[in-house]
């Protein structure tokens, strides 16, 4: 059904790509991040709480087909359908049937709770094309930590010191996962970084509730905060917009490298937006797959476990086309 190509992930049979790395005519797109969307192709296709994230990425002119959650749709004689992923808003995994067999193409995804997304659905399939993000032991966390109340009782803390908060996350999905987690505990507006405004728009117009917001872009050059909470992407430590935090402020990064180390910021908190190794491993089983391929940096831990496990599980780099002839259309 698929093969690995220099282009992403090709569906010889439909003629299309999934998360193509350039531009192709027909992309499939899993989400709206910039490692799986890119610009350039004549048409995408996606869900339909994805479709306005993917054109704040990529622009309001490119060609887009959306689809809700379980619809079924044909691209040639590929029976396609998405199904939540549990990543970010709209991300999903594309489950592909032809011939009496199925393929489900996982993206990235997550099991945790995000007010924020849809949740994480298990798609059984013949062939499952599972991300690894996390895919070693080490990466393993505690799923019934309260993280929102955290991050709000360290900035207030700091508040109550007259200390600003700089909490540094990814612009797209992390952010507005953030917000949601504080909406309900925050009593006074968080600021954003410009990045995140359009795309937290996007996901208040899916009817998502986020914590009251203000962009960064509304202060004037002299403002200085005073325990105030800003949300901005890591990039924002090296510029000239950090002045407004005055000389005293703590820095915090949330990510799921945070289950590590804290890399030399003040605090860490421990959200992912990926599946840890336990719930790769429990997806991959729920999954009924009988062939696995695995994605990313932790697919040799993976497929070695997987192996033990007795399942027939490879590295992506192994979907090999089965006609050479098709490696023209590469």
């Amino acid at each position: 059904m698929l093969a690995h190509t220099p282009k992403g992930l090709y569906c010889s049979i439909g003629d299309f790509y999934i998360d193509p790395s350039r531009g192709v005519e027909r992309a499939v797109v899993t989400h709206a991040h910039s490692d799986h969307a890119r610009r350039g192709s004549q048409l995408y296709y996606c869900t339909q709480s994805g479709a306005d994230l993917l054109r704040a990425r990529l622009g309001t002119r490119i060609s887009v087909a959306s689809y809700a959650y379980r619809e079924t749709f044909y691209i040639g004689p590929v029976k396609v359908s998405f199904h939540p992923a549990g990543h970010i808003l709209g991300s999903s995994q594309v489950r592909l049937e032809y011939a009496g067999e199925v393929w489900v193409v996982s993206g990235d995804y997550k099991r945790e709770f995000d007010p924020t997304c849809e949740a994480f659905e298990v798609v059984p399939c013949d062939v499952f094309v599972t991300e690894a993000t996390f895919g070693t032991p080490s990466y393993a966390w505690n799923k019934n930590s309260h993280v929102g109340k955290d991050i709000f009782d360290w900035w207030s803390e700091n508040a109550g010191r007259g200390i600003n908060s700089l909490l540094l996350a990814y612009s797209l999905g992390k952010t507005q996962r953030i917000l949601g987690l504080l909406e309900p505990w925050a009593n006074r507006p968080i600021y954003c970084h410009p990045a995140a405004k359009e795309i937290n728009q996007c996901y208040q117009s899916q009817g998502v509730k986020l914590a009251p917001i203000q962009c960064l872009q509304t202060l004037n050059e002299s403002s200085i905060l005073s325990g105030d909470l800003v949300i901005a992407p890591p990039s924002f430590l090296k510029t000239e917009s950090m002045k407004i935090l005055g000389e005293n402020y703590k820095t915090a990064f949330a990510s799921g490298w945070m289950a590590r180390s804290t890399y030399g910021y003040d605090r860490g908190f421990l959200i992912s937006d990926h599946a840890d190794w336990n719930d790769l491993l429990q997806t991959i089983l729920e999954s009924q797959a009988q062939r696995v391929y695995v994605q990313h940096r932790g697919a040799g831990a993976l497929v070695r476990k997987l192996r033990e496990l007795g399942l027939k599980a490879f590295p992506e780099e192994d979907l090999v086309a089965k006609n050479p002839n098709q490696l023209s259309l590469f």
